[in-house]
């Protein structure tokens, strides 16, 4: 799976009682959200560490990155090399790379036709709950999914993180925390080639199925507009005021 809660880095002492009390919460920060395009998985990682950064030392505010990534599988901490069960050389030839990742859990794929958000926000100091972050994150795809007419759920487990339509997996998750502040975060399976996911055990599970909105409705929705509503609903799900990201400078 995705998301390993022991593996998940907080870094943070707790607040001082005063301080606790007079920082403000999140409901009704800016939050600016925008579609990124095509990012390799590298750049992506970097743009989160940077905008972590501006928004640690108080430079800047809480962004929603969405995107999608050319063919690569990513392994958490808790991956194994024996994960990726494809040959080097069929992965050369199918142009999947494959990177290491400091977020929780096994291995996936991420690819074309799949929308991929990285939260970066502060969940300091009313969100302080992995579990309740979790929960949320889930919350913000199943709404997105009813958009589209999909009915999804919750699995009970750890091991069942994610976002299910019946036993078949739509959504992954993937989180980092340090000191409090987000990285990483979901893949959403829109219009993605589902066959790619056979070259990996994917999130630990090997009968896992996957699915996603084109397999299980016969439309396949442009990605844009599906980073639309998901930014709607993860304003509304985590209180936050959406403004529009300068995607050329992703500020």
């Amino acid at each position: 799976m995705m998301i390993a809660m022991a593996k998940t880095e907080t870094e943070a002492a707790p607040l001082p009682a005063a301080q606790a009390r007079t920082k403000p919460g999140g409901a009704g920060r800016e939050l600016r959200w925008g579609w990124l395009g095509r990012v390799s998985y590298a750049d992506g990682v970097a743009l989160q560490e940077r905008v972590r950064e501006a928004l640690r030392a108080g430079r800047g505010p809480e962004h929603l990155l969405l995107l999608e990534h050319p063919h690569v599988y990513t392994l958490g901490r808790n991956a194994t090399p024996g994960d990726v069960v494809l040959a080097p050389e069929l992965l050369a030839a199918r142009g999947i790379e494959v990177a290491e990742s400091d977020r929780g859990g096994q291995v996936t794929y991420h690819g074309p036709g799949q929308l991929v958000g990285y939260p970066v926000i502060d969940l300091d100091p009313d969100r302080r709950d992995v579990r309740r972050y979790v929960h949320d994150l889930q919350e913000t795809l199943i709404r997105t999914l009813a958009e589209y007419g999909v009915e999804a759920r919750r699995r009970d487990g750890q091991a069942f993180v994610g976002v299910w339509v019946g036993e078949e997996k739509i959504a992954s998750l993937g989180i980092h925390l340090k000191r409090w502040i987000t990285t990483h975060g979901f893949a959403l399976n829109v219009a993605t080639e589902l066959d790619y996911f056979s070259g990996i055990v994917a999130c630990g599970l090997p009968d896992v199925r996957l699915t996603s909105i084109q397999r299980l409705t016969g439309t396949a929705p442009p990605l844009p507009e599906v980073a639309a509503v998901y930014a709607r609903c993860f304003a509304a799900v985590f209180g936050r005021r959406l403004a529009t990201l300068d995607t050329a400078d992703g500020r």
